[in-house]
């Protein structure tokens, strides 16, 4: 069976792991997934403390499997909500956007485990040597802000330095072939985000899912290069705006947070950075959390025992 390691650490039927996505995935999502078997988690991103109590006592009120808490590090009420976690003891928190080693302490001692999401192998290493119950490795196929290395050549160059611990693929995994890719790299899960967008318990507007749906990988494009914060979005024209502002010679600080992090899902979708990963070019159907989730389990699993059987055969 696939992902044994990381089902037992995080007590879960399948080892999928729902990327936190700020403003997207909360308690519907996030119930969703956990219901479902894999793992939900609530997207903290610049939102307050308040904010983050009042999801954890409504993802709880939905579900009594374990869900996580992404942490976005760069928020300036960090120790707010690890205050709330600490608290709250929720079982699983995912760290991402900075430093997380002075985290720890804090964490541990409250028995919560630390899953770091990193962009290099170098960076997975040090987070298992200081203690991490997990790490994940995004690619730049990932949707919203991008590294510079892809997935596929991060996850076996992870493995071979990571050796106790989970480490979960993240970025361009979308279906059964892409999972199983990540699994026979070495990873003993995955995390995906776009995928779960274009779920039916996603909060999200209808038209976002419809973009999502009808993406070519032409249109999924990372833009903002120039404030040092990448952002991979699809084509719109807010997209084409933010293009136009970069040729002009615009500086970082011309582009406000606010623009970015808020109305994320709704409203006008022309007007709105459409977060998605280079997966959306591959989806096409809108499903429930249990049906994606048990899709690409099982595909994956369907995959690799074709892949024995014809390595048998040969």
């Amino acid at each position: 069976m696939l992902g044994e390691k990381l089902k037992k650490v995080l007590g879960i039927q399948f080892p999928i792991i729902q990327g936190g996505m700020a403003g997207i995935s909360e308690a519907e999502l996030v119930s969703a997934v956990s219901e479902a078997g894999g793992l939900g988690v609530i997207g903290s991103g610049l939102l307050p403390a308040s904010w983050l109590e009042t999801q954890i006592k409504k993802t709880r009120g939905l579900t009594k499997k374990p869900f996580g808490i992404n942490l976005f590090l760069q928020n300036p009420k960090i120790e707010e909500l690890v205050r709330v976690i600490i608290k709250e003891r929720v079982e699983v928190v995912f760290t991402g956007g900075g430093n997380p080693l002075p985290l720890f302490p804090y964490l541990q001692a409250a028995g919560i485990k630390i899953f770091c999401v990193v962009p290099s192998p170098r960076l997975a290493k040090k987070m298992e040597d200081n203690g991490a119950d997990g790490v994940v490795v995004e690619g730049w196929e990932s949707g919203g802000h991008v590294g510079k290395n892809t997935t596929f050549c991060l996850v076996p160059q992870a493995r071979s330095l990571v050796k106790d611990i989970p480490l979960v693929a993240a970025g361009g995994i979308y279906d059964g072939k892409t999972a199983a890719a990540a699994f026979l790299l070495g990873a003993d899960g995955i995390q995906m985000g776009t995928r779960f967008l274009a779920s039916k318990e996603a909060k999200v507007s209808e038209d976002y899912k419809k973009k999502i749906l009808t993406a070519t990988s032409d249109e999924v494009q990372v833009i903002l290069n120039f404030t040092g914060h990448p952002l991979r979005v699809i084509k719109n024209e807010f997209s084409q705006e933010m293009e136009k502002l970069e040729k002009e010679g615009a500086f970082p600080e011309e582009i406000k947070a606010e623009r970015i992090a808020g109305s994320l899902g709704f409203g006008n979708v022309e007007k709105v950075p459409l977060l998605a990963g280079l997966s959306a070019a591959g989806i096409s159907e809108i499903k429930t959390c249990k049906e994606i989730i048990e899709e690409i389990y099982f595909g994956a699993l369907k995959e690799i025992e074709e892949l024995y059987k014809k390595s048998k055969e040969n």
